[in-house]
C-alpha cells in the first residue's frame, strides 16, 4: 500500500467530473490497490473520506470511515465504506448547515448546507450493489465525497464565505457554533 498525493484547491483535477468505473473492473488488482491506497491515505491525513479526484484518479471511487478521528473528535463512528459509482438521493427537503473541512483545502473549515438524510446507491469493492440510508454526519460525508466526484468542492456550496476560516482561527472563534444568522 502507499500514501497517495492529495490534490489541493486550485489543481484542475478537483474541478473535473470523475468517470464511472465499469463494474467488471471493480475487482481488478489495479482498482483494489487504488482502494487500499486511498484508505491508507485517508487514515494518514485523518480524513473522514477521500474521493478519486483528490488523489488524481478520475474514477468514481470514494472511501469513507470515521473512528476516533482527531479532526472530528465528536463525530459518530462510520464503518469503512467503499463507494463506487454513487447515486445520492435526498430523503427529505430538510437541510442543515454544518462545518466541513477537506484534505484538499488543508487547515480550513467552512459552514456548508447539506441534506440531513440521503439514500446512497453504489457498488462496494466486491462489485456488489449497495443501498443504504444515511443521516446527519454520515449523510454529510457522503454528499461531500460525491460532490468531489462531480468536480465540486465544499466551498462552492457555502452560502456565506465569511465562515471560511483557517483551522487555528476556527478553534478560537467558531468551535461549537452550529448555525449562522443571515
Amino acid at each position: 500500500m502507499a500514501i497517495l498525493k492529495v490534490a489541493r484547491l486550485g489543481h484542475p483535477v478537483l474541478r473535473m467530473k470523475a468517470e464511472p468505473l465499469p463494474v467488471e473492473k471493480i475487482r481488478s488488482a489495479d482498482v483494489q490497490r487504488l482502494i487500499d491506497d486511498m484508505v491508507e491515505t485517508m487514515h494518514e491525513y485523518d480524513g473522514a473520506g477521500l474521493a478519486g479526484n483528490q488523489v488524481h484518479e478520475l474514477v468514481q471511487v470514494a472511501v469513507i470511515e470515521v473512528e476516533a478521528n482527531p479532526r472530528y473528535p465528536d463525530a459518530p463512528v462510520i464503518p469503512l465504506t467503499i463507494v463506487i459509482n454513487p447515486m445520492v438521493t435526498p430523503l427529505s427537503e430538510e437541510i442543515e448547515d454544518g462545518w466541513e473541512g477537506c484534505l484538499s483545502v488543508p487547515d480550513m473549515r467552512g459552514m456548508v448546507p447539506r441534506y440531513t438524510a440521503v439514500r446512497l446507491d453504489c457498488y462496494d469493492r466486491e462489485a456488489n450493489r449497495v443501498s443504504l440510508l444515511a443521516k446527519d454526519f454520515f449523510a454529510r460525508v457522503i454528499q461531500h465525497e460525491t460532490d468531489h466526484l462531480n468536480g465540486i468542492v465544499y466551498i462552492d456550496r457555502m452560502r456565506d464565505l465569511r465562515t471560511l476560516s483557517h483551522i487555528a482561527e476556527w478553534n478560537k472563534h467558531w468551535l461549537g457554533v452550529r448555525e449562522q444568522n443571515d
